[in-house]
């Protein structure tokens, strides 16, 4: 008679615990109440504080995979909360100002009108004049390497774009 194949006995195997990153679901149980409260004290409003928390909540999620893996998720989530509130706060302060009219309204025709003065005032200028003041003042290069575009020594550039500026001021007028 056939004897029965005995492979290996039931054991148990202690395996160390590793030290997981908690689920996404985890870290919110953890973290909800106090950030909801830390976010209440800031707002002073619950349900703003309720709308922040959730914001934030699903920003993390986003980049969960990354964040998890962070030293400190924790401050990751209240900063972006914070983010959040800030951006908030600047976007209802804007709406304000411009509800009072306390914000520049943007005028298109007075732009378009002052870029035509500009660009008269700068057709009444010499042109070594003009070629100074646009490249260092409209393209921002410093006058070394305007001097080098234009074939003239720093000092010179200079020189120019300063006269430059003060015959654009005469033809413009100096109450714009």
């Amino acid at each position: 008679m056939d004897e029965p194949i005995r492979l290996v006995p039931d054991r148990t195997i202690d395996v160390p615990a590793v030290d997981a990153a908690p689920s996404f679901e985890e870290f919110i149980e953890d973290h909800h109440e106090r950030l909801f409260g830390a976010l209440c004290l800031v707002t002073g409003d619950r349900f703003e504080a309720e709308e922040i928390m959730q914001d934030a909540f699903v920003r993390v999620f986003e980049k969960w995979d990354r964040v998890s893996g962070m030293d400190d998720p924790v401050g990751y989530l209240y900063r972006t909360a914070m983010n959040v509130f800030r951006k908030r706060y600047r976007r209802a302060l804007l709406a304000a100002r411009r509800a009072v009219s306390l914000a520049p309204a943007a005028d298109d025709f007075a732009a378009a009108e002052d870029r035509e003065v500009v660009v008269r005032g700068l057709a009444q200028l010499p042109r070594d004049q003009r070629a100074a003041l646009v490249v260092t003042a409209l393209l921002g290069y410093s006058s070394e390497e305007a001097g080098r575009m234009l074939g003239a020594n720093p000092s010179n550039v200079r020189a120019r774009a300063t006269r430059a500026r003060a015959a654009l001021r005469e033809a413009i007028g100096e109450d714009r």
